[in-house]
Parts: structure tokens; C-alpha cells; sequence
């Protein structure tokens, strides 16, 4: 059965996105039948790995209100092993439209459930704020990672995403449990890039995960090229920072 995990954080330009494209590219390349899924109305993930997300017929939109079913809107084996479920920005109409629809909540847990066991990994890359797609991540996924900025207000944020967590395992997800926290842009040239590491160590009862990703100026450019970074530049810090995520989000399981 396929592990379902949800990339995570309502805070904006943490490395959520990049997290999730890369990640889901890197366990790909290492032989597991990866799904990763955009559900954030931006559509960067679908972007980043090189989808034109404007031109498609169906999105993971129209499986939410109901329009096609999810073998229309699933674009298999974009890279070897890794396949996607796209989305743009009609995404963002979707919270008014399942205002009233029973049992809103578990809309995308119902339709993964169908296809779960084909994966290895399903990584689901959420929008930067607490709302009825991130809800849906959430009923959806076995855990939810936390990818945090080495940046001052690392912390800002976090108490309220675990709050929400706890209640939808208390209310929806009986087996949501956090998967880990990843530092993200981290610059071994500044002390306090050092300092949050440690402060969030000292202040998390979390699950941290060893392997520390950089700041990376080819981490930054693989998105306009519609190319994860274990293509796009595998020999760089990026590629290799994620390369070894992948081996720990593997092992751990």
C-alpha cells in the first residue's frame, strides 16, 4: 500500500513546492512508483515539473467538484516512475463550490483510495494556508511533512500547523502523524541560519530529519525550466541535498 504523505506549512516560501517536486523526483529516480499531487490553486508543482498546467483538459479541479474522474485528469509516468495530478488556478474556486457538500473533507482521500495501491509514495504538495484543500491533504495522507526556512521566524507558524494537525487527527484522521521537519535554504555562511536549526531542535518534539537542504542558486532556477533538480543540475548541492532526503524518507519506512 502506497505511503501518503502531504508536504505542509501555512507559511508562504518555505521550500513546500520545491520539497515536493523534488522529493517525489528523487524517490522516482530511485525506483518507486511515485504519484505526487497539486493541490495548491498556483499549480507550481505542476509547472515545475514541466506541465503546461493552462492547457489542460481536466485538472484535479474537476475530480474535486465531480466533473471527470481521476484516470481523466492523472498524467501517468511524466518522468519514469513519476506521475501527477495537475492543477491551476481554477483550483481556487473549489473551497465556494464544496460549500455544503457532505462530507467535503474526505472528497480526495475517496478518490486516491481507488488507486493507492499502484504507488509506492504519494506526495501531496498543499497550499500555504489552512483551508478545505489543505483539510483534504490532510484526511488523505498516512503523515504530513514540515519543511521549515533556516530564517528568524522559522517557528512562526509551526505551533498553529501542529494544532491543526492534532485536530484533524482527533476528528477526521485518526492516523495522521507528522512525518518529520526538513530544513530548507539553509546558508552554512551565516550563524543564524545555525542558531533556527538549533532552536527548532531544542523547541520541536518532532521527528528532524538529518539530511539538511541549501540554499542552491540551481535549486532556484530548475522550476522555469519545468525540470526537477536530479535532472536539471544532478551533480549540484540541491540535487544531492534531496537525493539523500529520498534515501531517509525510504528508510524510514
Amino acid at each position: 500500500m502506497g505511503r501518503i504523505i502531504a508536504v505542509a506549512n501555512q507559511k508562504g516560501g518555505v521550500g513546500k513546492t520545491t520539497t515536493a517536486i523534488n522529493l517525489s523526483a528523487c524517490l522516482a529516480e530511485k525506483g518507486k512508483k511515485v504519484l505526487t499531487i497539486d493541490i495548491d490553486p498556483q499549480g507550481n508543482t505542476s509547472s515545475g515539473l514541466g506541465i503546461k498546467k493552462d492547457e489542460l483538459n481536466y485538472t484535479i479541479y474537476d475530480l474535486i467538484i465531480g466533473n471527470c474522474s481521476i484516470s481523466d485528469c492523472l498524467l501517468v509516468n511524466i518522468y519514469e516512475n513519476l506521475s501527477l495530478l495537475p492543477s491551476n488556478v481554477n483550483l481556487a474556486g473549489a473551497e465556494i463550490e464544496l460549500i455544503g457538500v457532505e462530507e467535503r473533507e474526505f472528497i480526495l482521500k475517496k478518490e486516491i483510495e481507488q488507486i493507492r495501491n499502484n504507488y509506492d509514495f504519494i506526495i501531496i504538495d498543499c497550499p500555504p494556508s489552512l483551508n478545505t484543500l489543505t483539510i483534504n491533504a490532510m484526511t488523505t495522507a498516512d503523515t504530513i511533512l514540515v519543511p521549515i526556512q533556516c530564517e528568524y521566524y522559522a517557528l512562526e507558524g509551526l505551533s498553529q500547523l501542529i494544532h491543526t494537525i492534532n485536530l484533524v487527527r482527533q476528528r477526521l484522521n485518526p492516523k495522521l502523524e507528522i512525518e518529520g521537519v526538513v530544513f530548507t535554504m539553509f546558508d552554512a555562511r551565516t550563524n543564524l541560519s545555525l542558531q533556527v536549526v538549533e532552536n527548532v531542535k531544542e523547541n520541536l518534539k518532532q521527528n528532524i530529519y538529518k539530511t539538511i537542504i541549501p540554499r542552491n542558486v540551481r535549486l532556484a532556477e530548475a522550476p522555469s525550466h519545468g525540470l526537477p533538480i536530479n535532472i536539471y543540475d544532478p551533480k549540484s548541492a540541491g540535487a544531492e541535498g534531496y537525493k539523500d532526503l529520498a534515501e531517509e524518507v525510504i528508510d524510514k519506512r
